[in-house]
């Protein structure tokens, strides 16, 4: 391959992680099928390969991809059986001329572009789908992620993640589900749905479950992404900007999770100098906008960046107005309780008011056995133990949290806790 090729190459690969989105949603809402929009857009993708390497990227390669690809989908509208009246029907529908001309092109792909892609969010993470396959599918269509690419963020095979795809696709056709935005009553319950998924995403590459990295920003800054698209399709819904500001807000601490050689460095060690002040203003002003559309009725979305906005503000860790973040973590417990946020709701309370009172709460998820192979709450109960120099029982915390955990990394810096705990009976205070 000639330099000039591979720079080619380089260029078709940028341009289909931007467009493959807008592409597959403008050529899902004509043929109704997820599966047939994405073999279309490869299709596309190939007459890409073969005409930029000779004529160059075109000016506006979004509309040259969206053109062949209708094309190509008319022409198997005319070459099927008695479906010449569709294909008129179809080409009317959507201003499709065979001889269309660039900025016709340009123009018919940017009418319509918003309630297409919104439409494809929908309909990737449809309910009807497990949340596994609503992940690697929203990955594929709306993240332009390879299927390559989806395995190795979540340390399985190609051929698992294939499988996963394919399989949603054919449920969604089997089940018919209309690709379309949710209506009425039906829109907060799917609206959920699709933030649900966008926060495992991003939640996996900040804390990834297994293997031997202990983040995956490439995933983070994905996610991310998806929920700055979510909020121009959806502008009025807090919820969506609630997401974004906690991924903004998140996000701007991950050049400092690690230390140079990639190991764990906690939020009360990290050097604040490192996060990112850009990212941190993002955040902030996605919540202002969050907060403003809610009102008084703020959702779990908005009430956690609420809470990472505590820390944002905070120019060292003891600045943290840890008072504030336990009630705002009693608050989102009265709309969305649960065991995990019930043991972070332990930290802040241990935080502000003193390691017995969030061993009280922790020692009460324990009790309830909801939580019985969840590795951080060992890790958390290790840490309330430790400042309350109970060493022993805290080394044994920290080295049952390093048996459950399945990533190294962290496997690793808990058996660091457990071995401080037993050194000198001490041990650094962690969130």
């Amino acid at each position: 391959m000639t330099a000039a090729d591979d720079a080619t190459q380089r260029a078709i690969d940028a341009v289909w992680r931007i467009e493959s989105p807008r592409l597959i949603a403008g050529l899902a809402r004509m043929t109704r099928d997820i599966g047939r929009a994405e073999d279309l857009a490869q299709d596309a993708l190939v007459a890409a390969l073969q005409s930029w390497r000779e004529s160059g990227v075109p000016d506006n390669p979004g509309a040259w991809l969206m053109a062949t690809a209708k094309r190509r989908a008319i022409d198997e509208f005319r070459r099927a059986a008695n479906l010449q009246r569709k294909q008129e029907e179809m080409a009317f529908e959507l201003g499709i001329e065979l001889a269309l001309r660039r900025d016709e092109v340009a123009a018919a792909v940017e009418d319509e572009i918003g309630d297409d892609l919104l439409a494809l969010v929908f309909t990737c993470c449809h309910p009807v789908l497990s949340t596994p396959a609503r992940i690697a599918l929203t990955l594929r269509m709306l993240g332009g992620l390879k299927t390559d690419e989806i395995a190795r963020a979540f340390l399985t095979s190609e051929a698992a993640i294939q499988q996963r795809i394919v399989r949603a696709k054919r449920t969604l056709a089997d089940e018919r589900v209309p690709f379309a935005v949710p209506e009425g009553d039906e829109l907060p319950a799917r609206l959920a749905s699709v933030l649900e998924v966008v926060y495992l995403i991003f939640n996996e590459g900040y804390a990834a479950t297994a293997g031997d990295d202990w983040l995956r920003a490439d995933l983070c800054f994905d996610a991310l992404r998806l929920a700055r698209v979510l909020t121009s399709l959806a502008p009025r819904e807090p919820e969506a900007h609630g997401l974004l500001a906690l991924l903004e807000l998140q996000a701007s601490r991950l050049g400092a999770r690690t230390a140079p050689d990639g190991t764990p460095v906690l939020l009360l060690d990290q050097d604040r100098s490192r996060w990112d002040r850009l990212l941190v203003r993002r955040g902030l002003e996605a919540l202002e906008r969050a907060q403003r559309l809610a009102g008084t009725a703020r959702g779990p979305y908005v009430l956690q960046a609420a809470i990472a906005a505590c820390h944002a503000r905070a120019r060292t860790a003891a600045d943290t107005d840890w008072a504030r973040i336990a009630a705002l973590y009693e608050a989102l417990a009265q709309i969305a309780p649960s065991p995990v946020l019930e043991v972070n709701r332990a930290v802040a309370l241990g935080m502000a008011f003193g390691p017995a009172a969030g061993l009280t709460v922790v020692d009460a998820v324990v009790a309830s056995g909801a939580l019985d192979g969840y590795h951080l709450l060992p890790a958390v109960r290790g840490d309330l133990l430790a400042r309350l120099d109970r060493f022993a029982e805290a080394h044994a915390e920290f080295t049952r949290a390093a048996e459950l955990t399945r990533n190294e990394r962290e496997r690793a810096l808990m058996l660091e806790r457990a071995a401080a705990c037993s050194w000198s009976g001490g041990a650094t205070p962690a969130t």
